[in-house]
């Protein structure tokens, strides 16, 4: 049964690897057993997860990439094609955040982040799905601001992320059928990153008294849901969103 979580011998593309849970996400595909197309705009900082793939024993390959350029995605791929000769999986992990009330944001803010977490996710799959072969899985990373609210005023990245999860739903439909290929999201609750470094104490108390578990996830745990998701273990699961959030939206 373990050996349905392996991913020996595939190719695995994670944008947003230079921080976060893009890092954790591209240290357990590694660990899994897949080399590992490595993609942000911080190349320096891709450099450091690059360390932690070959420590796992696989390759790595970096390429600097802006998901909101059409053709800077393009690129991605090709680079994963010509050094691998295939991709087996995306993790659409790219994103960014704003807290800014409704009636200040600015258009330049909101189109900044839908441009990134929704256009640049759908213009990195577009890029992928031409390539995949049946067998294939994507999987977007959402976030449970795509189904409640959680206090901050986050309208355009709550609205980025509820667009991931519709664009899951569609292409699961397109291009199962049609290529064999699984895509689902992944909707986090909240992980102990650099992000939520940021969050003050009252609001972070405020937060935990909705999960039931009574406490942040560990980015190992959120990692070991996307190994199962891109695995043969999850290889009937299709246009899906996994929430994986101790409770909160439950409460």
């Amino acid at each position: 049964m373990l050996d349905k979580f392996r991913l020996d011998s595939r190719v695995v593309v994670v944008t947003g690897s230079s921080s976060g849970l893009g890092v954790a996400f591209a240290r357990a595909a590694a660990e899994a057993g897949a080399d590992v197309v490595l993609a942000a705009r911080r190349v320096g900082k891709l450099a450091e997860t690059a360390t932690l793939v070959r420590d796992a024993g696989q390759k790595a390959l970096v390429v600097e990439t802006d998901v909101s350029d059409p053709e800077a995605c393009a690129a991605l791929v090709e680079s994963a094609m010509a050094e691998f000769g295939r991709v087996d999986v995306l993790v659409n992990n790219a994103g960014i955040a704003t807290a800014r009330p409704a009636t200040r944001e600015t258009p330049s803010e909101f189109l900044s982040v839908v441009d990134i977490n929704l256009a640049g996710s759908y213009w990195v799959a577009q890029a992928c799905g031409r390539v995949m072969l049946p067998g294939s899985s994507i999987v977007n990373i959402s976030s449970i601001l795509g189904i409640t609210t959680a206090g901050l005023p986050q309208s355009a990245y709550s609205a980025s992320k509820a667009g991931l999860i519709g664009l899951t739903r569609d292409l699961a439909q397109q291009w199962g059928p049609r290529k064999g290929i699984r895509v689902n999201a992944i909707a986090p609750g909240f992980f102990a990153t650099e992000m939520t470094d940021e969050y003050d104490d009252a609001y972070v108390k405020q937060i935990e008294a909705r999960m039931l578990l009574g406490r942040m996830g560990s980015a190992a745990e959120l990692a070991a849901t996307l190994v199962w998701l891109v695995s043969d273990a999850g290889g009937y699961v299709t246009g899906q969103t996994i929430v994986v959030d101790g409770g909160v939206t439950i409460t």
